[in-house]
Parts: C-alpha cells; sequence; structure tokens
C-alpha cells in the first residue's frame, strides 16, 4: 500500500515539475490587475453590467460616474441554435451571448475602444423527455456564458491604459 502513494505522489511530482517547467499556468493565475483606477458603467440595467460592476469593483476599480474613462455596455443578444437535425430525442443546442461595448473618455468624448463586442458560446444537450431541464440547462449555461464574456471583457480592458 505505501509503494502505491509513492509511486502516485512521485508520478503528481513529476507532472507538477514538467508542467511548471514548459510555462504551463492556471487561466487567471498571475494575471496582471486593472491599470484603470476608476470607469464608469453605461448601458443597460440588466445582469451583465451587474456582473461587470462586481467584477470591476473586486480588480481595485472604482465604478462612479465621475470617472475619467466610460464603459459603454450595449444589449445583451442571446442565440440559440439547434444542431442537428432531428426533432425529438435527444437534442443538442447551441448559445451564443454577445454584447457590444465601447470605451471612451468622459473629458471629450473621443473612443479609447471604438465599438467592439465581446461574445461567448456554448454547446448543451437536454431530452425531450423532460422539457423542464431543459430550461434549466438553458439558463445555467446562460449564466456561465456571462460570467465567460466577463472574464473576456475583462482582458481586453486590461490592456487599456487610464488616459
Amino acid at each position: 500500500m505505501q509503494r502505491r502513494d509513492f509511486l502516485r505522489f512521485t508520478l503528481a511530482g513529476a507532472a507538477g515539475l514538467t508542467l511548471g517547467g514548459c510555462g504551463f499556468r492556471l487561466r487567471g493565475l498571475d494575471q496582471p490587475a486593472l491599470n484603470l483606477t476608476a470607469l464608469a458603467v453605461a448601458g443597460a440595467d440588466d445582469e451583465f453590467s451587474r456582473l461587470v460592476s462586481q467584477r470591476l469593483e473586486a480588480s481595485g476599480v472604482t465604478v462612479s460616474d465621475d470617472a475619467p474613462l466610460v464603459l459603454n455596455l450595449g444589449a445583451e443578444r442571446v442565440e440559440e441554435q439547434q444542431l442537428g437535425v432531428l426533432d425529438s430525442g435527444s437534442q443538442e443546442r447551441e448559445l451564443t451571448l454577445s454584447v457590444p461595448f465601447s470605451v471612451q473618455r468622459s473629458s471629450d468624448g473621443a473612443y479609447r475602444l471604438d465599438q467592439q463586442v465581446v461574445e461567448a458560446s456554448e454547446r448543451y444537450s437536454f431530452s425531450d423527455n423532460n422539457l423542464l431541464v431543459g430550461d434549466e440547462l438553458r439558463d445555467d449555461a446562460t449564466e456561465r456564458l456571462r460570467r465567460e464574456a466577463v472574464r473576456r471583457l475583462m482582458d481586453r480592458l486590461r490592456a487599456l491604459s487610464p488616459n
């Protein structure tokens, strides 16, 4: 029994050293913080905007109306596409969430990031036997898409300088 544990720990340690040596890093680990100190968020009052504001504040950015830069968020759009040709049995669907955004200076209205779109997509499957589960799966997938789109938006804002 001790030999198995020894082998398991040895292999785990070797894998960790190998991955660390090749530059592998977990997503989100050791990423630089946002260069912004304050940012105003304008746009639709929806779940995506609330998630963006929460994530900005968690990153140390002050969200206020008198910030030097304004993040303009458009309305989120969720498109659902059925994959496959069958209308019964097991169905696979793809959800795509897209949100237009731009960043502009408050002082003169000049665009720092002009009309871009952040987008995320995910596939999910469900069976016709229980349609209520399909709605729950769709809602869960939409929440995951929002979180992923917010993460991608933060990555784009990370490259933005405060001036």
